[in-house]
């Protein structure tokens, strides 16, 4: 008896597809935020200690860093919540380096100096770091001290497209006490309003001193970088999804969100609902695109953004990869991320853009967690690797998409992400058969179970493999970086330089003969 359901011919892909394919050689990395770098500043900055920890993966043969995103944090600390996707955060500022020129003394950094060593104190940062960059911006004016960044006035003209309404973002919301931009008086709640408005010139200053700390943020990363190149070191950047919704973004482009264009309140937010995280899910509370406005003009703030990202770094990791081909849309206001709905995005008509104008864009998509069908689909045909997480291998049957037999080489695997827990501590925290599936797969005691871990994304198929910088060091919990749904107190770990330097010799030496081996 013949079915009476239709069967469908696949569908023929187009020439074009894929339209990336740049993941073609082996190799490893570390991933390792910037504030987690050692030093007497408060946080890691792009200072000696960024050099060394480049040395580091040289010596250990590593050809990648990656990084979370590196723009301006705001409240909660999360680097996933920028007051801007295209600036860059000033607490990363190596201020030490302008005492040379002037423009700050030694004592002024006594603050920063007495702040822990071992993790970050953003609360301390924030009331300290912008007064001392107003203070050498100043100076840096009336001086006209040369700096070896690059000329400042061709630095702010090349980047006004998105730095003069930062800039005057951020000294509007210091001269309103931090008040949330849809909460600011009505003549400069309205951008185009703001920009005729009287106060632009009353905060002159506090302006220049924000393009000021942008100007200092970028030359310094660039530096950065050129140590990285000539060690043979890429860099992997990372690109939320979403912007925040008190950002200079949302301000200067309210029509490409969904707002209420009288309020500019959200109309729906950004979330995941209910899953391997948290029983409510999780209400990010990010405003939501209007896709059908950037559709119209060809997607146009998109491919700044990427650009600009690529300007950044060497690769460039969207997060939350799901949400362009369908997001949870959750109705504003909401106490928890369990109720809402999927809505199309724009799927592979975005990424065709993208390969129409950035053609040679290396890319990472942030695809985990439950996928459809259809967010496979657009993965692969973008052709954008995707990534497997080890930690989330365990204690079913060998179909497990992320059991490393079952990863493809356009892949990056990685122990665990800067969402998880450090392998150790999530070995501690695990069920029995948990353990014992990791035990028998990898045919390991579990008395080591950072480097079983690293050791098996090195062997995998996937063409990259990652491991942070906690997982080297065999960390447990206490190092652990961020516990997504979990308010405060993430982003605050940071390692001293000791560290690294115990590594130095038999584990480095290790790490090379291990990449050698799986011709990494």
């Amino acid at each position: 008896m013949k079915s009476s359901v239709k069967k469908h011919a696949p569908a023929k892909k187009s020439a074009d597809l894929p339209l990336f394919n740049w993941l073609e050689e082996r190799g490893a990395g570390v991933l390792l935020h910037p504030t987690c770098l050692p030093g007497d500043q408060g946080c890691g900055v792009f200072d000696a200690h960024a050099v060394r920890f480049l040395d580091f993966l040289k010596d250990a043969g590593l050809k990648y860093w990656q990084i979370c995103p590196l723009g301006p944090t705001g409240y909660g600390d999360s680097p996933y919540q920028c007051f801007s996707a295209f600036a860059g955060n000033p607490y990363l500022v190596d201020l030490a380096a302008l005492v040379p020129f002037g423009l700050l003394v030694a004592d002024d950094l006594a603050e920063l100096a007495a702040l822990p060593p071992d993790r970050t104190d953003y609360g301390a940062l924030y009331r300290i770091k912008p007064r001392l960059l107003a203070a050498a911006s100043t100076k840096f004016h009336q001086k006209k001290t040369a700096l070896p960044y690059g000329d400042f006035p061709t630095f702010c003209k090349q980047e006004a497209h998105w730095l003069d309404t930062y800039a005057y973002y951020r000294a509007l919301k210091d001269h309103l006490e931090g008040l949330a931009w849809w909460e600011w008086p009505a003549e400069v709640r309205n951008h185009a309003k703001a920009m005729k408005s009287p106060l632009r010139a009353k905060l002159a200053a506090a302006i220049a001193a924000y393009q000021f700390g942008q100007y200092l943020f970028f030359g310094q990363w660039a530096q950065v970088r050129a140590a990285a190149q000539a060690r043979g070191i890429a860099i992997i950047g990372d690109l939320p999804i979403f912007v925040a919704g008190d950002s200079a973004d949302a301000w200067g482009n309210p029509e490409l969100f969904e707002l209420n264009p009288k309020t500019f309140l959200p109309l729906a937010v950004a979330g995941v609902p209910p899953d391997y995280f948290s029983a409510d899910g999780q209400l990010w509370g990010n405003p939501l695109y209007r896709w059908a406005a950037h559709r119209a003009d060809g997607y146009a703030w998109w491919l700044a953004r990427l650009r600009a990202s690529l300007a950044q770094c060497d690769i460039v990791r969207i997060d939350h990869f799901r949400g362009f081909d369908e997001y949870w849309r959750i109705p504003y206001p909401a106490k928890n991320a369990r109720v809402g709905e999927w809505t199309p995005g724009p799927g592979l008509d975005l990424f065709r853009a993208f390969r129409a104008a950035l053609p040679e864009a290396r890319i990472i998509a942030e695809d985990l967690g439950v996928l459809t069908d259809s967010v496979v689909a657009l993965r692969e045909d973008s052709g954008l690797p995707g990534m497997l997480v080890l930690q989330f291998a365990w204690g079913g049957d060998a179909k497990n998409s992320y059991l490393p037999h079952n990863a493809g080489p356009n892949s990056v695997i990685y122990p665990g992400t800067h969402d998880n827990d450090t392998t150790l501590g999530w070995y501690q925290s695990a069920t029995e058969a948990e353990r014992d599936h990791v035990r028998r797969y990898l045919r390991v005691a579990g008395n080591d179970v950072a480097w079983d871990f690293i050791r098996a994304g090195c062997a995998s198929v996937s063409r990259l493999a990652v491991f942070a910088l906690q997982d080297v060091l065999s960390l447990g919990t206490d190092a652990r970086f961020n516990t997504p749904a979990q308010p405060a107190g993430n982003w605050q770990w940071r390692y001293r330089a000791a560290a690294l330097e115990k590594l130095s010799g038999g584990t480095t030496a290790y790490l090379h003969e291990l990449l050698q081996l799986t011709g990494r």
